[in-house]
C-alpha cells in the first residue's frame, strides 16, 4: 500500500511538473484580470486576448475617449467656462471653481494625468451643453470614425452606470485611435504637471505606476488607471522597445499589484515573441497564378523568428507564426496588368465626305458613258442589217 502511494505521488507530481513545462514552453500570460487584450498599437494586431470582447465597466479609462474626441473636435485654445454642475461630481478631483476659465488643453491634462472628474464634466458641458448631447455625440464618434461594435458610453469620466459600458477589444480600439494623435500621445505620456487654478495649486502626478517609474519597466510611454467598486481596478498603457509598439488593456482585477503584474506579463510575451514591419503601397504578391497588391502603406505584426507570409486565392494575406497560427489577416487587392495594345500593320486610309461624293459621281460618269457606247453599237448593227 505505501509503495502504491508512493508511485501516485511521484506520477502526481511528474504531471504537474510536465503541464507546467508546457505552459512556459507555449509562453502564454496567466493573467487574473478579468478581460485583458493585447494589441499592436500600430497595425492593430490582437497578439493576446481574454474575454476581450464582454461587456465590461471601464470606470476612467472611459477619460481615453472623452480626451481624444474633444482633441479632435475642438480647438484645445478654447477658454472654457466652468460649469456650477462640477460641484455635483464625486470621486477624483482637480478642484475646478464653476465659473472659473480653463484652456481645453489644461481641462484634458487635469483629466488624464490625475484622472479629475471634475475636468472630464467641464469638457462634456463645453462640447456639447448636456450630458444627453454628449452620450449621443460620443457614441456617434467612436462607432464612425473609430469602428468599435460594443460600447456605450453615457457619461465623460467612468462613474459607475449599468448603461455605461465597452469591451477590453473595444478600448484598445479607442486607445490605438487616439495613439496616432500627437496632441494626445503627449498628454497620455505625462507623468507630472505643475497645475495652478483658482482654489488648487500642486503638481500634478500620473497615477499610473509604470509609467512614473514606481514599478520599473522600459519603454513604457503612456497609461490611464481607472477604479470604481463595480468595475474594481482597470488600467490602459502603451510601450514600445524600438521593434514593436504595444497597447494593453486590463480590466476587473480585485488589486494594483496584480494588474500591474498581468500588464508586465503582457509586455513580455509581446516583446519576446513580435516585431513590426512594414508593407509599402503598390508592394505585390502572388498566390499561384494571381496577383495582388497593397492599396496603401500598411503596418504588420510579424514572429520575432520564423514567420510566413501566405496569400490565398481570396487574397487574403495571412501573417503566420511557426507553428502555422495566424498572427494577423490583410485584404489585398487584385493587380490588374495592363495589356499592351495591339497595332495594326496596315492601316485603311480614311475617305472624307469630298472623296466618297467624287466616287460616286464618277462612278456615274462611267456606267453611262457604257450605255451610250453600248446603245450606239446596237444602231449599227440595225442598219448593217437594213442593207
Amino acid at each position: 500500500m505505501r509503495n502504491f502511494l508512493a508511485l501516485s505521488i511521484v506520477l502526481l507530481i511528474s504531471m504537474y511538473s510536465f503541464s507546467s513545462f508546457v505552459h512556459a514552453e507555449e509562453g502564454v500570460p496567466d493573467l487574473t484580470s478579468d478581460a485583458a487584450i493585447l494589441m499592436d498599437t500600430q497595425s492593430g494586431a490582437i497578439l493576446f486576448g481574454k474575454n476581450e470582447e464582454k461587456r465590461m465597466y471601464p470606470a476612467s479609462l472611459t477619460k481615453i475617449a472623452t480626451a481624444i474626441y474633444a482633441i479632435e473636435t475642438a480647438n484645445l485654445n478654447d477658454q472654457v467656462v466652468v460649469s456650477e454642475k462640477v460641484n455635483e461630481i464625486e470621486g477624483t478631483r482637480v478642484y475646478l471653481n464653476p465659473g472659473e476659465q480653463v484652456t481645453l488643453k489644461k481641462l484634458i491634462q487635469g483629466m488624464l494625468i490625475n484622472s479629475g472628474n471634475d475636468a472630464a464634466l467641464a469638457i462634456a458641458i463645453h462640447l456639447d451643453g448636456t450630458m444627453e448631447n454628449y452620450s449621443k455625440s460620443i457614441n456617434e464618434y467612436l462607432e464612425n470614425e473609430v469602428g468599435v461594435k460594443d460600447t456605450h458610453f453615457v457619461n465623460p469620466h467612468g462613474l459607475f452606470d449599468e448603461n455605461h459600458y465597452t469591451t477590453a477589444k473595444d478600448l484598445a480600439l479607442i486607445l490605438n485611435y487616439a495613439m496616432k494623435n500627437e496632441n494626445f500621445r503627449e498628454i497620455f505620456g505625462t507623468k507630472e504637471l505643475k497645475w495652478e487654478g483658482e482654489s488648487w495649486s500642486t503638481k500634478l502626478l500620473s497615477h499610473h505606476r509604470m509609467l512614473k517609474g514606481e514599478i520599473p519597466y522600459e519603454g513604457v510611454t503612456g497609461g490611464k488607471t481607472g477604479f470604481v467598486d463595480q468595475s474594481k481596478q482597470t488600467l490602459a498603457t502603451t510601450a514600445e522597445n524600438g521593434q514593436l509598439k504595444l497597447t494593453a488593456i486590463l480590466l476587473k482585477s480585485e488589486f494594483k499589484r496584480q494588474i500591474y503584474k498581468d500588464t508586465i506579463k503582457l509586455f513580455d510575451y509581446g516583446f519576446a515573441g513580435f516585431k513590426s514591419a512594414q508593407i509599402r503601397k503598390g508592394e505585390t504578391f502572388t498566390s499561384g497564378e494571381l496577383k495582388y497588391k497593397a492599396s496603401e502603406d500598411l503596418f504588420v505584426t510579424e514572429p520575432v523568428e520564423n514567420g510566413k507570409r501566405v496569400v490565398n486565392d481570396d487574397g487574403i494575406l495571412n501573417i503566420k507564426s511557426e507553428n502555422d497560427s495566424t498572427v494577423q489577416s490583410i485584404e489585398l487587392v487584385p493587380l490588374i496588368e495592363k495589356k499592351p495594345e495591339v497595332k495594326k500593320t496596315t492601316q485603311e486610309p480614311k475617305q472624307s465626305g469630298l472623296v466618297s461624293a467624287n466616287a460616286i459621281f464618277g462612278g456615274v460618269l462611267i456606267a453611262a458613258a457604257i450605255l451610250w457606247l453600248m446603245n450606239r453599237k446596237q444602231k449599227k448593227n440595225r442598219r448593217f442589217r437594213s442593207r
